[in-house]
């Protein structure tokens, strides 16, 4: 099954969906990742290859906290 965050993704789409996935960014990328203006343009593997970061690792702990936003969302875009 594929993850709700793909490598092909942009960084700040990311974050701006699921806004707790900022903490796995600064983890991996850096402190000034969300701020960096390049993560308004640059995918997740590119970012992953700049800051010499596993993606599998980084896709996964992403997916994490995705998963577990949408699950706390009722089929209306709601919170529970």
């Amino acid at each position: 099954m594929a993850g709700l965050i793909t490598k092909e993704m942009v960084i700040g789409e990311v974050i701006e969906e699921y806004p707790e996935t900022a903490a796995v960014f600064k983890k991996y990328f850096g402190k000034g990742c969300s701020d960096c203006p390049g993560s308004k343009v640059e995918d997740i593997d590119f970012g992953s290859t700049m800051h010499n970061a596993d993606i599998d690792i980084v896709l996964k702990e992403l997916n994490e906290i995705a998963s577990k936003l949408k699950k706390g969302k009722n089929s209306h875009g709601k919170s529970k």
